[in-house]
């Protein structure tokens, strides 16, 4: 990209206080750093701060490795307990996708990607069924088939071993469970912590289990929607990224819902996934703050 399109982005979590947005403001000013964008909050329920600024890479006159280790003191000097990471948007982010056999999540996904709406490098997509390996393929990127043996709980477990070796050979930025049929052990949602999102159907808590949208139907829901979330031990209670809905009404079938859900589902993730790469996400808790 242009140099002086290339940026550095700045988050930041700690204990609010006075001087915070001073600090910060003074040790770039000092480093000649150029301001483009700047957000802040301050949550009084957790008395916790958050910021995310972007500054001009050409603005400095040193790399964003230099940048960060002059920066983890200024974050020491805020508190003990700053949770901080700074991105260089000069490097592509790296994704791998994770897939069962519903295809809609991933074909609009690779469709954002190959129209360069996602400016991303998918590393890998894996499946444990082959249906999405053909298109997969035929955007160039490689498709990993990893089987999950049913009633095989040792099967199970050598499958998420291998399924975890190929993640982590990636070193992705992001893990997207793109309708990703399986249940992911505690241990990989602690690894991948952060990074591994996923999307499901709004209609949690109210109707849960199988064929939610024939649920929904029978009592005659008027909006439908989705849940885009990072992963965590808790089955699909994770901290929320992104959210939206569209109305149904009593006119519509069950295929109709599901279409409409499907619809969402796709805008939901593709817009969690970029709001997380473009670093405007921070985790506090269960809770999050986009900018």
């Amino acid at each position: 990209m242009p140099s002086n399109e290339r940026r550095y982005v700045i988050k930041l979590g700690c204990p609010d206080r006075t001087g915070i947005v001073a600090r910060i403001a003074s040790f770039l000013t000092e480093a000649g750093g150029w301001i483009v964008e700047a957000d802040y909050h301050s949550d009084p329920d957790t008395n916790w701060f958050f910021t995310r600024q972007e500054v001009r890479a050409d603005s400095l006159p040193f790399g964003v490795e230099e940048l960060r280790a002059r920066f983890a003191e200024v974050a020491r000097q805020l508190s003990p307990l700053s949770d901080w990471s700074i991105i260089d948007t000069g490097v592509r982010r790296r994704v791998v996708i994770l897939v069962s056999k519903e295809g809609h999540c991933l074909y609009d996904l690779l469709g954002r990607v190959h129209g360069g709406e996602l400016d991303v490098d998918v590393r890998g997509v894996i499946g444990n069924h082959t249906d999405l390996a053909d298109i997969t393929r035929a955007h160039g990127i490689p498709f990993h088939h990893v089987p999950f043996p049913p009633g095989d709980p040792e099967g199970k477990a050598a499958a998420f071993a291998q399924l975890s070796q190929l993640v982590d050979a990636a070193d992705p930025d992001a893990i997207v469970l793109a309708r990703f049929m399986q249940v992911l052990p505690a241990e990989l949602c602690a690894r991948w912590a952060g990074r591994a999102l996923n999307i499901h159907h709004s209609f949690l808590p109210s109707f849960v289990g199988a064929r939610p949208y024939h649920q929904a139907h029978k009592r005659g829901v008027k909006l439908i929607g989705a849940t885009c979330h990072y992963v965590t031990a808790e089955l699909d209670a994770g901290p929320i990224i992104e959210q939206n809905v569209i109305r149904v009404d009593h006119g519509d079938s069950v295929a109709d819902m599901v279409r409409k859900g499907r619809d969402i589902e796709k805008v939901v993730l593709a817009g969690g996934l970029r709001a997380h790469l473009q670093g405007r996400i921070l985790v506090h808790g269960n809770k999050t703050v986009v900018f």
